[in-house]
């Protein structure tokens, strides 16, 4: 999972760094703040649709494309797959999740960006049938969609402690 993430962290990089605006005509220039804005008004309210254990707007957040996965799941690249594993974290009685970003960073086309936050979550220990918490950190990579919607291409956690003091959002 850890090679996942850093391989995933490193494609997000170079995508972010290496697009060719030139090729498709575009220019420089594009509102990076008020783009990291709208992320972070798109992020508060996918953790409202957690709240709400909402999936279909959960599947909703997710470009058709996407991947998914989390410590212990497999890659949810399928609307089916990812539908399923956020019906087993939203179906627990004890689930409960908070994140929130500590990063945004967005590529100069305006086309893509991504989220590195911080996250924690409640669910039932199977062994114990008693709710456990844990943190970690997440990783979400946005592309911005024909329509102008901004969709989740990936979208991975990694457990752990939190950062201590994190870093203002970018």
């Amino acid at each position: 999972m850890k090679t996942a993430f850093t391989l995933t962290l490193a494609a997000a990089a170079l995508a972010l760094a290496g697009c060719d605006h030139h090729a498709k005509g575009e220019h420089h220039g594009a509102d990076t703040a008020k783009i990291a804005d709208e992320i972070k008004a798109k992020e508060a309210q996918w953790e409202k649709d957690y709240g709400a254990k909402d999936v279909n707007a959960l599947a909703g957040q997710y470009s058709g494309d996407a991947a998914m996965a989390g410590p212990g799941d497999p890659l949810a690249t399928s609307d089916a797959e990812r539908r399923r594993l956020l019906g087993g974290l939203t179906s627990d009685p004890n689930f409960a999740l908070e994140f929130s970003s500590d990063r945004i960073l967005v590529a100069k086309s305006g086309d893509l960006a991504s989220s590195r936050g911080h996250y924690s979550l409640t669910m039932t220990d199977k062994a114990t049938n008693k709710p456990v918490s844990s943190t970690g950190s997440y990783l979400t990579v946005y592309r911005k969609e024909d329509d102008g919607s901004w969709k989740a291409v990936d979208d991975l956690i990694t457990p752990g402690p939190a950062a201590a003091t994190p870093a203002a959002a970018q």
